[in-house]
């Protein structure tokens, strides 16, 4: 009985390419999502080198004019402390986004690990963890991230500076409400793992439960998180400018796009640009996020063979 060869040159790539590889070839298809991307990465390298390429002082009052036209001296024109804007706005992006960022990757993983946990362990654990997830979910979230903001905003942290110590509290607060979406996402995930024949044979070969979580359940849970983790930047990102803009945020004169709305809300008719520059930051922003997660979500679907 003759046996069938096989022709190496009528396998498809995705036989043979990495499934890493297959996802950046489906994601680079997503012009808008490339768009997003650089969008971001001009905004995360302005907030890195913003020491460098703000031509001011931030924080520096200027006893001239105030609420100035944009000019050649001052790009952006001048607050109403006289202030330079294009300054304030390259170190609001610095704090924005460093706690946008930093309350994704907190929620996150301790989304992730609770999840994994509740999903894999089941019984008592997971009717712990999930009552706890639905108490947290049925209170009101905005009137109890302004009673904490109001309470712990003026705390300051050891160690750190003034500007850092109020981004420190505003991530503390946002993260202790922020991880129940991604915990009960990736329950659902490993339930759905946690019986099949891997899993089984791993617990028959008699690897530990916590090693099974670790290398397997939370792995094969990776693309859910990850396309989780990007969505939920622009949510942040928005919540954190209206705590700022409800003065019960980050407090001036520390820079933030949601307390630069706020400083100008008297003078929104008279001087709109100033209110134009960092709601067009916060809207850029969010809109590259959901972008990017949106072409994440096409990409790592299993459904999707090309």
């Amino acid at each position: 009985m003759a046996v069938a060869e096989i022709n190496l040159d009528t396998l498809k790539d995705s036989d043979v390419e990495s499934p890493w590889v297959i996802v950046g070839r489906r994601f680079v298809r997503h012009k808008l999502a490339l768009v997003g991307l650089t969008i971001v990465a001009i905004f995360i390298l302005l907030a890195i080198f913003a020491g460098l390429l703000a031509p001011y002082d931030p924080l520096k009052q200027n006893l001239g004019p105030a609420w100035a036209n944009p000019s050649a001296e001052h790009l952006l024109g001048l607050d109403a402390l006289g202030r330079d804007v294009f300054s304030r706005l390259l170190y609001a992006a610095r704090i924005s986004l460093t706690v946008t960022i930093v309350v994704n990757l907190i929620t996150e993983v301790v989304g992730t690990v609770l999840g994994a946990v509740s999903g894999y362990f089941g019984g008592w654990v997971d009717s712990l963890i999930q009552r706890i997830v639905d108490i947290i979910l049925a209170l009101p979230t905005l009137p109890l991230l302004l009673f904490f903001s109001a309470i712990l905003r003026e705390i300051e942290v050891p160690g750190l500076p003034k500007e850092w110590s109020s981004a420190f509290i505003i991530i503390v607060i946002l993260s202790s409400l922020g991880w129940t979406g991604a915990t009960r996402l990736v329950r659902a995930q490993v339930l759905s793992l946690r019986e099949q024949d891997f899993a089984q044979a791993s617990r028959a070969l008699g690897v530990g439960n916590w090693d099974i979580i670790r290398r397997h359940m939370i792995p094969n849970s990776l693309a859910p998180i990850i396309v989780n983790a990007t969505l939920g930047l622009g949510g942040v990102i928005v919540l954190e400018a209206a705590l700022s803009f409800l003065g019960f945020g980050i407090q001036p004169p520390i820079p933030t796009w949601g307390n630069m709305l706020q400083g100008v809300q008297e003078r929104l008719f008279l001087n709109p640009w100033l209110a134009f520059y960092p709601g067009l930051c916060i809207f850029l922003v969010t809109l590259s996020f959901n972008y990017i997660g949106d072409a994440l979500r096409d990409a790592l679907d299993p459904r999707l063979k090309h």
